[in-house]
């Protein structure tokens, strides 16, 4: 995000797709407040970027393609470099977006949580194309590509279940019918 946002205020970041698209002044400043409030930053307008925390900046670098209207939102390891806190708000902001989402990354239990269909890569080739659960159950062949399943598939098969969860939802639905 220190890459892609250079303007003097968050506004103008995320205004700079619109206003080039040619959009009026009234529209670009629809769309800003839009693109703001479907992230959940509403009031950071006046803000300069760089004094952003960095979840922050992510937050906002989704804004400024969110201003465009996009059909498609495409993410590259969103959550990386995230405390736990902006993470678990990242994949919040993730489920409320309604639009496909491509989503390169190596945080299993975030694709587990966002994803409904996983496309595993290795050396730039597909070695898989699937149901999120039958990809990120199969612990050998995400090993075999340098992966491991996600932690809740892991724990549970360390305790001999043979179906695993992939959520806390799912757990939580699980114990919920057994008590």
């Amino acid at each position: 995000p220190d890459d892609q946002l250079f303007s003097p205020t968050v506004f103008d970041d995320v205004a700079f797709g619109p206003l080039n698209m040619g959009y009026s002044d009234d529209m670009v400043k629809m769309r800003v407040k839009k693109a703001l409030k479907e992230i959940k930053m509403e009031g950071y307008e006046g803000r300069c970027p760089h004094h952003l925390s960095f979840g922050e900046k992510k937050r906002i670098c989704i804004a400024t393609v969110l201003s465009m209207v996009p059909e498609v939102l495409i993410l590259d390891e969103p959550t990386s470099n995230l405390d736990p806190m902006a993470r678990r708000d990242m994949i919040r902001l993730f489920h409320n977006l309604h639009l496909t989402k491509i989503i390169a990354t190596h945080d299993m239990e975030m694709a587990t949580e966002v994803c409904n269909r996983v496309i595993l890569l290795f050396q730039g080739k597909v070695v898989a194309d699937g149901d999120t659960r039958e990809i990120l159950t199969d612990e050998k062949l995400l090993e075999k590509h340098g992966l491991e399943p996600p932690p809740l598939v892991r724990i549970f098969k360390y305790m001999g279940h043979e179906d695993f969860p992939l959520t806390m939802d799912e757990v939580e639905k699980i114990y919920s019918c057994s008590k």
